[in-house]
């Protein structure tokens, strides 16, 4: 599977969440950990961010 890192805009894009609710969310380890880029960055893998949008939608689906 190829492996694709993207930054915290595109994060908050495909979720809808704000920055502050991701960074909560880590802390909790309720959504993926972020990767080290370099000294000042860091990114998510996208498919823990799709697989975690994936389990959203089941939790809901699962909830009706």
């Amino acid at each position: 599977m190829n492996k694709r890192i993207i930054r915290l805009a595109d994060v908050i894009h495909k979720t809808g969440m704000c920055r502050a609710s991701i960074y909560k969310e880590m802390a909790e380890n309720r959504f993926p950990k972020n990767v080290k880029l370099t000294s000042v960055a860091v990114g998510w893998i996208e498919s823990e961010i799709d697989e975690w949008i994936e389990s959203r939608i089941l939790t809901r689906n699962s909830n009706n």
